[in-house]
């Protein structure tokens, strides 16, 4: 599947399907919390993260999460990836630790796909 920066918001019924034609019941997206875009459809977290690295943005900005189309909104972000564990950052496991940036790439998000 090719991977998709998304700059402007998409319907959750798009998501769904690329959800579909990938894994199933989920797709791997990659977050840019400071030029508040993601990119889409990676079978890695990391082929999404080199994608945005080559637009300009900055690894550091950058956060690996899955979006789980069918479930409610609440509940349709997991903050898991590889490319999240960065020490140098204070994040030393595969989810996103700091709140506040937890905060930032769900607001991003629900802005992002459309309900």
């Amino acid at each position: 599947m090719e991977i998709r920066i998304i700059r402007t918001p998409i319907p959750l019924s798009e998501i769904a399907k690329m959800a579909q034609d990938q894994f199933g019941d989920f797709i791997k997206a990659v977050v840019d919390i400071e030029r508040r875009i993601m990119a889409l459809g990676g079978e890695l977290h990391s082929d999404e993260e080199a994608l945005l690295l080559e637009d300009a943005s900055r690894q550091e900005n950058l956060w690996g999460i899955n979006i789980y189309p069918q479930n409610p909104a609440n509940e349709r972000v997991e903050f898991d990836s590889m490319i999240n564990v960065r020490p140098a950052q204070n994040n030393r496991s595969r989810n996103v630790e700091d709140s506040r940036i937890r905060e930032q790439i769900l607001k991003i998000v629900s802005e992002m796909v459309l309900s």
